[in-house]
């Protein structure tokens, strides 16, 4: 270890950050336990299984680097040099002052263009430059080889690290403090114009492309850190490009911010969105700074512990390059440590419901996962859980429920989505019980929704509602999962916010919102088939389109419209709470309306039967979504659609020949129905399609095109409309 010893002094004293003037200067009086200590390093302290809500795996204390760390390992990353073009910072918007800049990259051992890679920005200190972290690829730094020697030992994933400069024109910029903080308020700028397309565009990140919402879609992948001035910076990136990056690693920020900045950055997010790990030590000048900060945001409710940020703190630690070098392995570590998805499954029936709750992994959404009332269900591992009303669960596909999300939450996917705001859940706490859970799958697919059952009183999501989108999934649909507030009128709202979150978010969930469907078991079953007969905008939702099909099962629901969807329903003869003959004849009386139906009734099976696995009703879901399919084809009626116009919603309707080619050119003809099916505007929506006009221009045996509106006026309103 001696002899790499002036080397890492060297180190401390480029990388340590600026400090006011009132304070020690970088790298003063460093005491010796600022140093990597002879020989080895105690080992590492136990990661903590972290706090209930936790989504990364910080550990409870700060951990050393193990000594041998600092030799060059036998699996070293190479570092590139990265030339950029962007503009002076403080006339960035203008633009009248070219500039070429350079970054040092770090691609792992083994980096291979065909794999996809976390990227992390790691911003140097006060008096640095983007040359003196990692070093550079003549030169690399004693840091570069604790990178390497992490990756290779498992500490934490295979990653890209972008060692950039806020540095605008020279690394004399950052000499002055002052100054340094202006360039850190401008970097935002650069970093997602120019910078993070020039990185992501040449090396293999998540990022599909370089536009600003292929960087977007990519944010989970990415993250922003520093030490000192770098901290700053780091602060800065939160403060303004919060749609780029999911991870924030600030260490040792000595300085005073704009706090309100950091809140209305957070202000909106779920606690999903975003973490911020924050570190410092008790002999560190910036320790009273961060400390003042950390309370704020301990009284914030933008910011919970443990959940969407941690702070930590190291005891006799100084504001020096050690404890840089020592916070930022911490940091890399709790992000990218462990995250992938095991090619074993951790959960098995045996696996106790409590820790799949409590997994770090799910963050705060894990109490989600079953029934927030704890009185509708019970046993004790996953084998043996048992819900209300429900008695065919099947405890091997609850484990692969538990293991597909798991997997996909340690991936960094987004597996679970707020419908409502912090503003929203503050003022009705039991919307804090709310959620979407996503089944992804091809991007670009059409949607479905499924609401599970529970009279009403809980969610019984496990067996009604998660294997139907897990299913779905598997056939390449985009499938939610609701979570409600039980009770009808607050369920079918909720449904009603959940499908227009998909809508206002379908670019970043990446579906198809045409002929979306809903479904739903029992009390599911319910709320799909009244947002059917009545549309999302009924319910306090947008004013949207209803769903190109209800899927149902097992509910004695009697009430339909002339307007509702196409529907299919199935039912066990023997169900005593759902009355077989019940359904059977609210979809007879639906199909002599002309809306497509499909009944089945299964024999013996009772209440609940979910997917159906070993009854006679197993595949039924295959008949559904084929039946779902039969609607999105090109041709035939398509109900209740709705325009955005500038005036309010425009309501219409549509009929495609059965043979339509889209390769084809057809006649069009536009159908303004007369006084008894405009008269009420909105609230008469869908009486044009049983208007004879419309009727009869459909009947037609030359193929075309009929279009039927649903205006608002008789004035000129309705002509601006047409």
């Amino acid at each position: 270890m001696k002899n790499i010893l002036p080397i890492l002094f060297s180190f401390i004293l480029l990388l340590s950050g600026c400090a006011p003037a009132a304070e020690p200067g970088p790298g003063a009086d460093l005491p010796p336990d600022d140093l990597p200590p002879e020989g080895d390093v105690a080992a590492d302290s136990p990661d903590s299984a972290g706090t209930a809500g936790s989504p990364v795996a910080v550990p409870e204390a700060i951990q050393e680097i193990p000594g041998g760390y600092f030799e060059a390992a036998a699996e070293p990353g190479t570092l590139e040099d990265l030339y950029y073009n962007t503009w002076e910072s403080f006339s960035y918007a203008e633009k009248t002052q070219p500039l070429q800049k350079h970054a040092v990259i770090y691609l792992p051992y083994g980096y291979d263009e065909n794999e996809k890679y976390d990227v992390f920005y790691l911003m140097h200190g006060g008096w640095g430059n983007e040359n003196q972290t990692l070093g550079t690829p003549e030169a690399p730094s004693v840091f570069k080889n604790v990178i390497d020697n992490a990756i290779e030992n498992g500490d934490f994933e295979p990653l890209i690290i972008v060692c950039p400069t806020y540095n605008n024109t020279s690394p004399e910029d950052s000499a002055s403090f002052s100054l340094a903080l202006r360039l850190n308020q401008n970097l935002h700028n650069e970093l997602v114009n120019d910078l993070l397309p020039a990185v992501e565009g040449k090396y293999s990140s998540y990022a599909e492309g370089t536009s600003a919402s292929d960087l977007m879609a990519a944010r989970d992948h990415r993250g922003f850190g520093g030490f000192s001035m770098g901290s700053v910076a780091t602060w800065r990136t939160f403060e303004n490009c919060m749609d780029y990056f999911h991870y924030y690693l600030p260490m040792s920020c000595g300085t005073t911010l704009d706090d309100d900045n950091i809140f209305a950055a957070a202000k909106g997010r779920g606690p999903e969105d975003f973490f911020v790990f924050i570190m410092t030590g008790t002999d560190d000048f910036a320790y009273s700074y961060v400390e003042n900060r950390v309370e704020k945001m301990r009284r914030s409710d933008l910011f919970a512990e443990n959940v969407n940020f941690a702070y930590r703190v190291k005891e006799g630690y100084t504001h020096g390059g050690l404890s840089s070098m020592e916070y930022t392995y911490n940091g890399l570590k709790a992000f990218y440590g462990g995250k992938r998805p095991s090619s074993s499954n951790p959960y098995t029936v045996d696996t106790p419901i409590e820790d799949v709750i409590s997994d770090p992994v799910f963050g705060d959404y894990g109490r989600l996962i079953f029934p927030v009332d704890e009185g509708y269900w019970s046993g004790d591992t996953l084998g043996q859980l048992r819900l209300t009303w429900y008695n065919t669960i099947d405890p091997d596909k609850t484990v692969e429920i538990c293991n597909y999300m798991r997997e996909h939450a340690a991936a960094g996917d987004v597996i679970f989505y707020d419908i409502y705001t912090e503003d929203e859940k503050a003022a009705d706490p039991d919307k804090r019980d709310t959620g979407l859970f996503f089944f992804k799958g091809e991007p670009g697919a059409r949607f479905a929704v499924c609401n599970a059952g529970g009279g009403f009183a809980y969610v019984g999501a496990m067996h009604d509602s998660f294997p139907h989108a897990l299913e779905l999934s598997k056939m390449g649909y985009n499938a939610f999962a609701l979570i409600y507030r039980p009770g009808w009128d607050t369920a079918v709202e909720d449904l009603a916010r959940a499908v227009s979150f998909i809508f206002d978010h379908a670019a970043e969930l990446e579906v198809d919102t045409s002929c979306y469907s809903v479904w739903g078991g029992s009390a599911g079953a319910r709320m799909a088939a009244d947002l059917g007969t009545y549309g999302p905008g009924y319910f306090g939702g947008e004013n949207l389109p209803r769903p190109g099909a209800v899927i149902m099962q097992y509910t004695g629901h009697t009430d339909y419209s002339e307007f509702d969807p196409p529907t299919y329903v199935c039912v066990g003869t023997s169900d005593g709470i759902a009355n077989w003959r019940t359904m059977q004849a609210r979809l007879e009386a639906m199909s002599t309306l002309g809306i497509p139906t499909e009944f089945h009734a299964y024999q013996g099976l009772p209440h609940g039967f979910g997917l159906g696995t070993g009854t006679v009703a197993e595949g039924w879901i295959n008949d559904a979504v084929a039946f779902w399919e039969r609607q999105m084809t090109t041709g035939g009626l398509v109900r209740e659609q709705v325009l955005e116009g500038a005036e309010g919603p425009i309501h219409y309707s549509y009929i495609l020949p059965e043979s339509y080619d889209p390769t084809q050119k057809y006649p069009l003809m536009m159908t303004m129905p007369g006084y008894g099916q405009m008269w009420f505007g909105e609230d008469s929506s869908g009486s044009n399609i049983s208007w004879n006009g419309f009727q009869n221009w459909a009947d037609l045996d030359e193929p075309m095109i009929v279009v039927s509106a649903q205006l608002t006026d008789w004035n000129d309103k309705s002509a601006r409309q047409v």
